[in-house]
């Protein structure tokens, strides 16, 4: 799901603050019950696959827990141009790139949160080719990341460790994590993790969908305390979507509620 149209959104940057990291069994618990009671649901209404990580802070990744084939591959769809854009956004703090240069009508900075904010493929196609195959891969290797851009795949817990990592401010400099960061909210689609969400919980995600991908990926934060949740799910068909949406939000409203 695209809009492919220019409307110059406005977003009030919102910085990075360090996650702090809390380990609580009750939370894990609660979070393997909802895990595999969506598990049964989903593979119940369309034989789907599911990958769901869920962790804390830069480590996410590697200290997920209570996780379901988070090392599966997926398609990664929209999801991945949170990647692209950290891989850009690096080339400037290098000094090979700039956010004034320019990228088809606009400059790359207009692009970027087009990308994120409103998932404009076109405006995706141009920053991964001003960064270049090449260039992705090496960047998503130096993150330990596996990425390969023509399939376009990554784990949940891939993706669960790039955001962890955006978000504590050990991926970019606060100035430029904090744009990409205002991009991921009030975006073009927010039916699924933030609609889930309990009051006071901010958000910061990216959606993906195509064919038969439906994925959503995103920080939660409150008081201090912030958690990567990275729900992967492919179903039969396009027909499944409305079921796999209510699995999320029912994944989301209980890791929320076990975590905060």
């Amino acid at each position: 799901m695209s809009d492919h149209g220019k409307a110059h959104a406005t977003a009030a940057p919102v910085p990075p603050r360090q996650p702090r990291y809390r380990h609580s069994g009750t939370a894990s618990r609660l979070r393997s019950r909802a895990l595999r009671r969506a598990r049964r649901v989903i593979v119940a209404l369309c034989g789907a696959a599911l990958a769901v990580a869920v962790g804390t802070g830069v480590h996410s990744a590697a200290r997920a827990r209570s996780t379901t084939a988070v090392q599966a591959a997926f398609v990664a769809a929209s999801t991945a141009k949170v990647l692209a854009a950290a891989a850009y956004y690096h080339q400037v703090e290098s000094g090979a790139a700039s956010l004034d240069d320019r990228l088809g009508a606009y400059d790359s900075g207009f692009q970027l949160r087009e990308m994120i904010q409103q998932s404009d493929n076109d405006s995706w196609s141009l920053v991964m080719d001003a960064v270049g195959h090449a260039g992705l891969r090496d960047y998503a290797g130096s993150l330990g990341v596996s990425y390969a851009p023509e399939s376009n795949t990554l784990t949940a817990a891939d993706m669960a460790g790039i955001l962890a990592k955006l978000y504590s401010g050990s991926l970019l400099d606060s100035e430029h994590a904090a744009q990409p960061l205002s991009y991921m909210q009030g975006t073009n689609y927010e039916a699924l993790i933030p609609a889930a969400v309990p009051d006071g919980i901010e958000v910061f995600h990216k959606y993906g969908l195509l064919d038969d991908e439906l994925h959503d990926a995103a920080i939660l934060a409150q008081d201090g305390r912030a958690y990567a949740l990275v729900i992967y799910t492919k179903g039969a068909s396009l027909a499944d979507v409305p079921e796999r949406t209510e699995v999320i939000r029912q994944l989301t409203t209980a890791v929320a509620n076990a975590s905060f």
